[in-house]
């Protein structure tokens, strides 16, 4: 008889944790959700989160405020959203290279795809490769000619050591035999006005942070990292064209501490979802050089896992992985 009352009472419990986990999720939320962005104010990522908050605010029905982590080529922010509770709260637009390269460099509190919880997949950005229109530099030919005579004298700009822009220069480095000076930055918001200063020569960024300097006929883009030309940059090549196959780009993933509740998960895919794709937000990714390419959060989890193992093998090749 005691047994017996024990197995009810404890399935009665079970019930209540469940009824009241359900009821949570349907009250979802009930106060403001902050949007981490672990880089500084301006780049890429804070542009397209900004603009995500935005527009999911009326969707949820509460602010989504943006705060910028800056700092450890985003690892600092990512990990410190990655220690909070997985209740919906607390999330992160990291990039791609944050989530897949920095882990084969350093130790971190999060290691694979399986350390947290992807939601969506914001926006993909090329990476292209600039100077100042007033450069003695006017094609990406003449660019590397000009490095392969000059070593070193060639000195770019990226946002930092291990992203997307430090594995293209030394891509770049070892496939066509030059030697670019390689010039890490915390963003393309701090390089660009570095190159504006007359400090570098070139930078390799997004064309979102790029593209108010293009407009002003101040920068010029020599050429693309992507399979085809960029419709923003028509007369700039790929690298492809120049016979090297050098072809990667950014991609910003929004996502949570592990273990968040399902129905939870889904509603912040739901909200962001709609968002990106209302007229106001699209139009606005594309005048910003985004490319919108939403993943849901399981297909963005492969995604994730297939950049890390990829990423790995390059940072190895590259001798950037962990002394």
């Amino acid at each position: 008889m005691q047994k017996k009352y024990i197995t009810a009472s404890l399935a009665a419990l079970l019930l209540v944790c469940n009824l009241g986990s359900t009821a949570l999720a349907q009250s979802y939320p009930t106060k403001p959700i902050t949007l981490v962005v672990p880089y500084p104010a301006g780049g890429g990522a804070d542009i397209i989160a900004r603009m995500l908050a935005e527009s999911m605010k009326p969707i949820l029905g509460q602010p989504v405020t943006v705060t910028n982590r800056p700092g450890g080529q985003g690892t600092i922010g990512t990990a410190e959203v990655l220690r909070m509770p997985a209740d919906g709260y607390n999330i992160v637009l990291s990039a791609a290279a944050t989530l897949t390269v920095q882990p084969h460099r350093q130790d971190l509190p999060y290691n694979t795809p399986d350390d947290y919880d992807p939601i969506i997949k914001a926006a993909n950005l090329p990476m292209v490769l600039a100077v100042l229109t007033s450069s003695p530099l006017k094609s990406a030919k003449g660019t590397m000619d000009f490095a392969r005579a000059n070593p070193g004298k060639v000195r770019v700009g990226t946002p930092g050591n291990g992203s997307v822009g430090h594995l293209i220069v030394a891509s770049i480095n070892t496939k066509s035999g030059v030697r670019l000076g390689h010039v890490p930055y915390a963003s393309g918001a701090e390089s660009i006005p570095s190159m504006l200063g007359g400090h570098i020569e070139a930078v390799v960024a997004h064309p979102s942070e790029l593209l108010p300097h293009v407009k002003a006929k101040t920068v010029t883009v020599l050429a693309v990292f992507e399979e085809q030309r960029n419709p923003n940059f028509p007369d700039a090549p790929t690298f492809k064209e120049l016979g090297y196959d050098i072809t990667m780009g950014v991609y910003y993933p929004v996502i949570a501490p592990k273990n968040m509740p399902a129905d939870i998960r889904a509603k912040l895919f739901k909200a962001a979802k709609t968002a990106m794709e209302g007229q106001a937000f699209s139009s606005r990714a594309k005048e910003g050089g985004y490319n919108l390419d939403i993943k849901d959060p399981e297909v963005l989890r492969k995604d994730l896992w297939t950049a890390y193992r990829d990423n790995g093998q390059l940072v190895k090749e590259l001798g950037m992985g962990k002394k």
